[in-house]
């Protein structure tokens, strides 16, 4: 499975999101059946590095964000990708109308399946406090287990013994 998550500018959630999956799915053994990468709706920070706020809070957690760069969402990301994960409902409306007809990926809410934020959007840290980045991963950290925990559902069981 290769997954593409998606918010505005890809500076904050995104790109967090990306290295927290990636960290997750490789703990759990699934490097070789699931990848993903990050992407933005808008290409306003196109070519940068992470907000410097979400590296910080990334590192005091143990992920590393410096090797990420910004990136658009194309249309032949839609032939890519099985599946967008959308931070916010924005975005999710953004990728259904990009979507070409043809694609055969899914978009999801990235905290589709969460336990403690079903459904709920991941907000938008970039114009407040360093409090919020950490809420922010918080909230992704849930939001990538219980969405491998639903797509591999047997690596969970492993991971328990």
């Amino acid at each position: 499975m290769k997954a593409l998550v998606v918010c505005t500018g890809n500076i904050c959630r995104s790109p967090s999101a990306e290295v927290v999956l990636r960290k997750k799915a490789v703990k759990r053994g699934l490097q070789d059946t699931f990848s993903c990468a990050s992407a933005g709706t808008h290409g306003y920070h196109v070519d940068s590095p992470p907000d410097r706020r979400s590296i910080m809070v990334a590192a005091e957690r143990g992920y590393d964000l410096s090797v990420i760069r910004s990136q658009k969402v194309s249309t032949n990301d839609f032939f890519n990708y099985d599946i967008f994960l959308a931070m916010d409902n924005s975005h999710l409306k953004a990728l259904q109308r990009l979507k070409p007809i043809n694609s055969q990926s899914s978009i999801l809410l990235f905290l589709e399946y969460s336990q403690e934020f079903a459904r709920q959007d991941v907000p938008d840290p970039y114009y407040g406090s360093e409090a919020g980045f950490s809420t922010v991963l918080k909230m992704i950290e849930e939001g990538a287990d219980t969405f491998l925990d639903q797509m591999y559902p047997l690596t969970k069981l492993k991971m328990t013994k």
